[in-house]
C-alpha cells in the first residue's frame, strides 16, 4: 500500500514536471563553465606566474570563450532566452574576458612597471565592463543594427591579449617581455576600441549559400596549411588584427565620405 502511494506521488511529480523550465538550466550551465574557466585563469596566474603557468591560464580563457560561444546559441535553440541569462552572461564576461586577461597580461609584461602597470591592466577590465553594460542597453532597443557591434566585443579584445601571450611563449620560449610600452599601447588601443563608436561586423546575418560554403572550405584548408607551419596562437593574432583593421578602415572611409558630402 505504501509503495503504491509512493508510486502515485512519483507519477504525479513527473506529470507536473515542466521540461521548458528544466531547459533553462542548460545555457546557464555553459555560462557557469565560462566563469569557472575565468576564475581558474585568475587564481592560476596568481599562484604560478611562470611562462608555463601563464600559458595554462591563457588556455583557460580560451575554453571560457568556447563556453561563451555556446551559451547564447543553446538559449536560442531551447527557446530559453531571458533577461537573467543576458545579465548573467555579461557578469561572466567581465570575469573571463575582462579581469582574467588583465591579470594575465599584468603578470606577463606589466609587473615590472609597478602601479603604472596595475593602472593600465585595470583600465582594460573597466572598459570591458563599460562595453558590456552599453551592449545590454543597446540590445534592448528595437532599432539596433544586428549586422554590426558598436565597439570591439570584449571576447575578441581578450582573445587578442591571450593569443599574444601564447604566441610570445612559443616564439621566445618563455623569455621575459622587453617591449613593455608596446604592450601598454596595445591595451590602451583595445580598451578604447571597446568603448568607442567604431562598428565591427557581427557575421550574424550571413546566409550560407553555395559560394559561401566553398569559401569557408577553402579558408579551412588554408588555415590548416598555415597551422602546420605556424602555431595557432600566431594565426589567431593575425586573424584578430585583420578583423580590427577592417573595422577601423571601414570607419575611416565612412568618416571621409561624410566630410566630402
Amino acid at each position: 500500500m505504501v509503495k503504491t502511494k509512493k508510486t502515485k506521488n512519483l507519477l504525479k511529480g513527473f506529470k507536473n514536471f515542466e521540461l521548458h523550465k528544466a531547459l533553462f538550466i542548460l545555457p546557464n550551465a555553459f555560462t557557469l563553465g565560462s566563469i569557472f574557466c575565468g576564475s581558474y585563469a585568475i587564481l592560476n596566474t596568481i599562484n604560478d606566474a611562470s611562462p608555463q603557468g601563464l600559458y595554462a591560464s591563457c588556455m583557460a580563457v580560451f575554453f571560457a570563450g568556447i563556453f561563451d560561444m555556446f551559451d547564447g546559441r543553446v538559449a536560442r535553440l531551447t527557446k530559453t532566452q531571458s533577461d537573467f541569462g543576458v545579465e548573467f552572461d555579461s557578469l561572466a564576461d567581465v570575469i573571463s574576458f575582462g579581469v582574467a586577461p588583465s591579470v594575465i597580461v599584468y603578470r606577463w609584461a606589466l609587473l615590472p612597471l609597478g602601479n603604472m602597470g596595475m593602472f593600465f591592466a585595470t583600465i582594460f577590465a573597466a572598459c570591458g565592463a563599460i562595453r558590456l553594460a552599453r551592449f545590454n542597453v543597446l540590445a534592448r532597443r528595437e532599432n539596433t543594427d544586428s549586422n554590426f557591434f558598436m565597439g570591439l566585443p570584449i571576447p575578441i579584445a581578450a582573445s587578442m591579449l591571450i593569443a599574444l601571450v601564447a604566441a610570445h611563449f612559443h616564439l621566445h620560449e618563455g623569455s621575459a617581455v622587453k617591449s613593455h610600452i608596446l604592450v601598454i599601447l596595445l591595451m590602451v588601443l583595445l580598451s578604447w576600441l571597446m568603448v568607442s563608436n567604431v562598428l565591427f561586423w557581427t557575421f550574424k546575418n550571413i546566409k550560407f549559400g553555395r559560394k559561401s560554403i566553398y569559401g569557408l572550405f577553402i579558408f579551412a584548408i588554408l588555415l590548416f596549411l598555415v597551422g602546420k607551419r605556424y602555431h595557432i596562437s600566431i594565426i589567431f593574432v593575425s586573424l584578430i588584427s585583420t578583423y580590427i583593421t577592417a573595422g577601423l578602415t571601414r570607419q575611416l572611409f565612412k568618416s571621409l565620405k561624410k566630410k566630402h558630402n
